[in-house]
């Protein structure tokens, strides 16, 4: 079987999905190109597991601080060039396309009459979620992105409907914990905006991944530049992270059973959303601005129960290897079974 895989770059969450399916389709015996889209090329890391991919323009949200830019948004992306990337694809010698929210190939597999797999935590809000960001209009925006004629939703309970738990690498590392050290990724919010907040909490070590070329330390803010092995081991040894609300690394931290602060970027509905549910499942903290106090009284608070989570890479690529056979409602009761 040979698949194209289509991944929104936008956000890391959406690679590190990629990543995680890539192994487990080669062993599978699954062959696949991947195309990555949203994000300029030279801005990708660690893309060693992809082979020889391919990039295109694509759509992606435009930032202006920790704020979506709607304007910017609008804009900046251009309708035109999404349909030139999408007529130049040719979907000939492909059985399957699977889109991680990416528009390119989702399009192209629609027009092109080959079967689609959306497999992305965006497709969960098909569903009925409990919450009041998740609408018919945010619905027909998920169906007019990246149309899928099966459409794969992720999320951290299923709701009793058919979504699917987390697609997240297994736990790197044993989760251990050192006491007052907090894993920070919020690439959004300039270094200078963080740092003297962070400063006020002297007694806490925050360990900060940004967009530098070389660590530093200044008191108690250790900067790193982007790593996945190395953010994996902070994380699992941490006390607590705080970040948006990115459906990725908030799964990866329940993974390991993290305090959560989170800052869901304004005007992302989506991370809205996750915001909220993350409250209703009683899982982490959510705040609207970054604050000392706040950031001192949250680590006082107790941990959250660890969240387990499956294997869904294995399961999914041996779904896919099969031609996709086995019912939705199938693999439903094996994934929440584990």
């Amino acid at each position: 079987m040979r698949v194209l895989y289509g991944v929104q770059a936008t956000g890391n969450g959406h690679i590190t999905r990629a990543r995680v399916m890539a192994p487990e389709l080669e062993k599978a015996g699954v062959k696949v190109d991947y195309l990555f889209s949203g994000r300029e090329p030279e801005n990708l890391f660690n893309m060693e597991p992809f082979g020889e991919y391919r990039c295109r323009r694509g759509l992606t949200f435009y930032m202006q601080g920790s704020r979506v830019s709607r304007w910017q948004t609008l804009t900046k992306n251009s309708v035109v060039r999404l349909i030139r990337d999408v007529k130049e694809i040719d979907l000939s010698t492909y059985d399957l396309v699977i889109t991680d929210f990416e528009p390119v190939s989702a399009w192209a597999a629609k027009l092109q009459g080959v079967k689609c797999v959306g497999l992305a935590h965006q497709y969960a809000f098909l569903h009925e979620l409990p919450d009041t960001k998740s609408d018919r209009f945010l619905k027909a925006q998920v169906k007019l992105f990246a149309p899928a004629d099966i459409p794969i939703g992720l999320h951290w309970n299923h709701f009793d409907q058919a979504i699917f738990p987390p697609l997240i690498q297994p736990a790197a590392n044993q989760s251990t914990l050192i006491p007052r050290k907090v894993v920070v990724y919020l690439p959004h919010d300039g270094l200078e905006r963080i740092q003297p907040i962070f400063k006020r909490c002297p007694d806490i070590d925050f360990h900060i991944y940004a967009a530098i070329d070389r660590p530093e330390a200044d008191g108690n803010c250790h900067i790193k530049a982007f790593s996945r092995v190395g953010f994996q081991k902070d994380l699992a040894e941490c006390e607590g992270v705080i970040c948006n609300a990115g459906f990725g690394l908030l799964s990866e931290a329940l993974q390991y059973g993290k305090k959560i602060m989170t800052i869901p970027q304004l005007g992302q509905v989506e991370q809205e959303s996750n915001a909220e549910i993350l409250q209703i499942l009683n899982l982490g903290t959510v705040v609207t601005a970054l604050e000392s106090n706040q950031v001192t009284a949250w680590l006082e608070q107790s941990s959250p129960q660890l969240l387990p989570i499956p294997n869904m890479a294995s399961l999914f690529s041996a779904w896919i290897a099969s031609g996709c056979k086995a019912s939705i409602e199938t693999l439903l009761g094996k994934a929440w079974s584990k």
